[in-house]
């Protein structure tokens, strides 16, 4: 008689985790650094670097729209742009980083523009930036996250990370954007 055996599940077949940590915070922020510094040795400026550093975050952000909507169960493609600004803040934030996003803002002056607001990010927590790249801010990284998850989503903009009131995000969707929401909710 042929035994059978249980073959082990593979780490992609498993469902992300609901906002527990599973990478320690030590490993994450050497690899991190890791990273950080070997786009430093390929850039000759702080805004090249920032671009390198949104260049790798998109890649990982086009990777995580796809597990977090066809694996997981609970998640739907959201339509409306307030409802997805808000899923991006709460469950995806809760899935990179244990925890939402602090604020989300929409701005006064231009109904094209949102921000996320972060008052001590992860990324740049761990980060020492020399004096010389003062401007630099290492959340250009989450920024490309965020950026390849709305653009994926269907709802192309730019994302840029800037310092202010800790680490802001700013959104700048498409003209398209703004009206497919007006029609769809019939303002």
């Amino acid at each position: 008689m042929a035994s059978i055996t249980k073959q082990k599940p593979s780490p992609l077949d498993k469902p992300l985790s609901k906002g527990k940590a599973e990478v320690n915070i030590a490993t994450f922020a050497l690899l991190f650094s890791e990273m950080v510094q070997y786009c430093q040795n390929r850039v000759y400026s702080v805004s090249e670097l920032q671009t390198k550093l949104s260049e790798m975050g998109q890649h990982v952000g086009s990777h995580l729209l796809d597990l977090l909507f066809v694996r997981e169960q609970g998640y739907k493609r959201e339509t409306k742009l307030l409802k997805m600004l808000l899923f991006i803040k709460t469950n995806f934030w809760k899935t990179l980083y244990g925890k939402e996003a602090d604020r989300l803002e929409h701005s006064n002056d231009d109904e094209r523009t949102y921000y996320i607001i972060e008052t001590e990010h992860l990324v740049n927590k761990f980060i020492s930036v020399p004096k010389d790249k003062a401007k630099l801010n290492c959340a250009a990284f989450t920024a490309g996250i965020i950026e390849a998850v709305l653009n994926g989503a269907n709802f192309p903009c730019k994302v840029t990370a800037h310092w202010h009131k800790g680490t802001t995000f700013m959104i700048e969707f498409d003209e398209s954007v703004i009206a497919r929401d007006k029609m769809v909710e019939g303002r």
